[in-house]
């Protein structure tokens, strides 16, 4: 089950799959609106379930005729979560953007269904709750993510108190060579540059923000029971490194691999097989050079709100996460300057009650303010 197919993630998965066809089985598929894409996807692999989350994309692909006879349509976020507990699947890929991936990834644990996660916002936002929904059915959740599939194998094996800490590493983004002083003219195309890495708009934008590693920083701490104090970050230009796991001795352990996601998405589907690769390992035959250094955060000022959201914990790490979502769309869409974006999230952080939450509904209640609040704030950083 593949949720978010047309994205780049999806596109990756599509790769693993066509590779071990005889090991590998789509039987469900879901996008946001691009159902032209998703048509084609059903015809290629042979497809009839599928999902839309818009309505109305939904609509005009039941009435176009592109599916394949016999398609059988869900629509909406209910429709993702009905999509994610057919029977014929065993795991469910999750690899929607934001947060509309929560209520599909808690459908499929209660399903009985292994999870790989690509979508970091569902543990930032809930993951007191996913993964309690998970210890409790026995779901496997096998992350998606370069960096914490990385740390997913260097951990194996070890226990738990053996662990000091985890070192995740970022490229930079778009803008790590830029000097400080012209980040104020930094434009969306500038941002969706990204040196190393063929990922979405929003999560590019992150990337060059560093948000995107505070998320998982955050994401890490629930996947890896891990304290705050525990999980850390380095730039690393090459992308090579995907994480260190430093153990009580000082000894640490580094996952390598390509700058492709069809290495973890892979290594999540097939797990524990290992087999062929998509696409072919590093080449220690050509010059590698390996670059490490700390995170600047005066220059990354949304890694240091990031580090305190973890550190405050309860509803903190949602208000974070649905802020600096409102404030990604609004540079995206040139409403906002780019150096604006930490000060709307920082705002935002300091408007939030801050509180241990006690359910969902209190998760979801504290991600709606936020978002309203940091709505309200964008004309104050035009």
């Amino acid at each position: 089950m593949l949720l978010g197919a047309t994205g780049s993630i999806g596109s990756s998965t599509l790769r693993v799959l066509s590779t071990h066809p005889d090991r590998l089985e789509l039987v469900g598929i879901a996008a946001h609106g691009n159902w032209r894409r998703l048509a084609e996807i059903a015809h290629e692999f042979g497809v009839r379930d599928v999902a839309l989350f818009d309505p109305a994309a939904c609509a005009q692909a039941r009435a176009s005729n592109a599916f394949p006879e016999g398609t059988r349509f869900r629509e909406g976020p209910g429709g993702l979560a009905e999509l994610s507990t057919l029977e014929s699947a065993d795991i469910v890929l999750v690899a929607v953007v934001g947060t509309a991936g929560l209520e599909p990834a808690l459908a499929a644990i209660a399903a009985d269904k292994d999870l790989a996660l690509a979508s970091k916002e569902i543990l930032v936002m809930a993951g007191k709750f996913v993964m309690e929904a998970a210890r409790r059915k026995g779901t496997k959740i096998l992350p998606v993510d370069s960096e914490h599939n990385a740390v997913f194998q260097c951990l194996e094996g070890h226990p738990g108190p053996g662990v000091r800490r985890i070192v995740l590493t970022a490229s930079g983004g778009a803008f790590r060579d830029w000097p400080s002083e012209k980040l104020v003219r930094a434009t969306p195309a500038d941002a969706l540059k990204h040196p190393n890495w063929a990922m979405g708009k929003k999560v590019t934008v992150d990337s060059a923000t560093l948000a995107n590693k505070g998320l998982e920083l955050i994401e890490a701490q629930w996947l890896f029971n891990l304290k705050p104090e525990q999980c850390t970050a380095v730039i690393h230009p090459q992308s090579l490194v995907h994480c260190l796991v430093e153990f009580a001795d000082g000894a640490m352990l580094a996952q390598l691999a390509p700058s492709s996601m069809t290495f973890p998405i892979q290594h999540a589907l097939l797990y524990p097989e290992r087999a062929r690769g998509v696409e072919p390992p590093i080449d220690f035959t050509s010059l590698v050079r390996l670059d490490f250094a700390p995170v600047d955060l005066e220059r990354y000022p949304m890694m240091r709100l990031a580090i305190d959201s973890m550190k405050r914990g309860g509803v903190a790490p949602a208000v974070f996460n649905a802020a600096n979502e409102v404030a990604v769309e609004a540079f995206l869409a040139e409403r906002i300057p780019f150096l604006a974006i930490p000060g709307i999230v920082g705002n935002a952080l300091d408007r939030a009650a801050h509180f241990e939450p006690g359910s969902l509904a209190d998760v979801l209640a504290a991600d709606s303010e936020a978002r309203r609040g940091a709505a309200a704030d964008l004309p104050n950083f035009k």
